[in-house]
């Protein structure tokens, strides 16, 4: 059975937030991934240096600096994915700006892609496609610079467990309180 990775894309300049904001995010998106069954955690750093401490269990995140990263979330995307070993089978994409991510998401995905297959298989939240979202290697060396979302996936849904919130102002951040 191959590894499953994950990529959490933390590059972009947040210019809407005023600020850095996955230096606020990415450690409780983080810690919220170590509680799912990924084997490896890649960070894509761009806009910022993020400087990651020593997290809490085994898988350490390891940091990936991209420096294409003004071409968009896909240039992003193929920087995390081409960090990852030969092994991994499959990633997850992860958005540094979802702090309620809920590791039960990323576990569905993951169990739906190993028993169902498809190239891209995404959470749903009210049938609406949703993060997080997993792809199979057999599509990393086409991925656009718009990333993924150009592409149509099979949706798992995740409506009982909360989608994982996408911040893009401080008003999104004081609005979901995590």
């Amino acid at each position: 059975m191959s590894r499953i990775a994950a990529v959490v894309l933390a590059a972009g300049a947040a210019t809407r937030f005023g600020a850095p904001k996955q230096h606020r995010l990415l450690p409780l998106v983080l810690e919220r991934l170590a509680a799912s069954p990924v084997e490896e955690v890649v960070v894509v750093e761009g806009a910022y240096a993020l400087g990651l401490g020593r997290q809490a269990g085994s898988r350490s995140p390891r940091l990936v600096r991209c420096p294409d990263w003004e071409r968009g979330p896909g240039a992003s995307l193929r920087c995390g994915l081409a960090a990852l070993a030969d092994d991994v089978g499959a990633a997850v994409v992860i958005m540094a700006d979802g702090p309620l991510l809920h590791p039960e998401a990323v576990a569905r995905v993951i169990s739906s892609w190993r028993s169902e297959g498809g190239e891209v298989v995404a959470a749903s939240y009210g049938g609406e496609r949703g993060h997080p979202l997993l792809a199979a290697r057999s599509v990393w060396p086409d991925v656009p610079d718009e990333g993924l979302r150009v592409v149509d996936p099979r949706l798992v849904p995740c409506d009982d467990l909360g989608a994982p919130g996408d911040v893009d102002t401080p008003e999104d951040l004081a609005a979901l309180d995590p």
